[in-house]
């Protein structure tokens, strides 16, 4: 999950955080996140499988802005 700087959410999937988080800062990630710069890591999750990666994703991003921030504090991130 990245926190833009607008205050904005983001998420995504990668296999290499560091470098995807590079990227979205440097212009060349997500449309969204070129708009939205800079962001910054507040959390992620690590899955067996990118399958079951993707489907967290798809559910946390269709929840509205008070349920992933709930989410976020029941996990330790204050936003």
């Amino acid at each position: 999950m990245l926190l833009c700087a607008d205050h904005s959410l983001y998420g995504g999937f990668t296999t290499d955080l560091q470098q995807r988080v590079t990227v979205h800062n440097s212009g060349q990630g997500a449309k969204y996140t070129r708009n939205h710069r800079p962001v910054k890591l507040i959390y992620h999750e690590e899955f067996a499988t990118k399958s079951a990666a993707l489907k967290a994703e798809y559910a946390f991003k269709h929840q509205s802005r008070s349920k992933k921030l709930a989410y976020l504090k029941l996990h330790g991130v204050i936003v």
